[in-house]
């Protein structure tokens, strides 16, 4: 037998890569999450290249943390590198808004041009979102993120979840959708 044991998955090859120095772990992971990091940038006013910027910034920061040993592992590396993202791009856009707020003159601002006001609605109709999905439970809560943030197809989320088949997803999709948007009214 060939191999360690060690390697039951893919995260514990990947973190024996980087412990080792080799940085063929990073170019697995870029290629792994290249895909939903894109999504949630670019669905959070930003573009492929602010997503190739974040993920790398994400990568160099697992990458430190377990070359100092200071990573402990507690969630996915793609969990990991996700949340790293969501961070890192969220004070960026706090920072940018910042920025908007003190320089934007009203006078000289064109019609079509979003507003600093524009900017607060619809971080406030995120958070709202945000609110509610955390309402909304298990395992619908699941299924909504990887539908529409990671961009899952159903057959895939049916696998990812332990449902019966795509046609299941779908329906029970169907009924979260319904469920959310109840909880959205509630909110507002």
């Amino acid at each position: 037998m060939k191999g360690s044991l060690f390697f039951l998955n893919s995260d514990a090859h990947i973190l024996d890569l980087m412990r080792k120095g080799d940085e063929e772990a990073l170019v697995l992971l870029y290629r792994s999450n290249q895909r939903p990091i894109t999504a949630f940038v670019t669905r959070n006013n930003g573009t492929s290249g602010d997503a190739e910027d974040m993920l790398q910034e994400a990568l160099t920061v697992l990458w430190e943390r377990v070359r100092t040993r200071q990573f402990e592992y507690t969630a996915k590396l793609d969990t990991f590198i996700f949340a790293t993202v969501k961070n890192l791009w969220l004070r960026q856009l706090a920072r940018k808004r910042r920025e908007v707020l003190h320089a934007v003159d009203p006078e000289e601002r064109s019609d079509n041009e979003p507003t600093a006001l524009d900017g607060l609605i619809e971080t406030e109709q995120a958070e709202r979102v945000r609110d509610a999905l955390n309402q909304l439970g298990e395992p619908c809560r699941r299924l909504l993120v990887l539908f529409y943030w990671e961009e899952l197809s159903m057959a895939d989320i049916a696998t990812h979840l332990g449902f019966a088949n795509a046609d299941t997803v779908k329906s029970k999709k169907y009924q979260c959708k319904k469920a959310l948007k109840e909880l959205l009214k509630d909110l507002a």
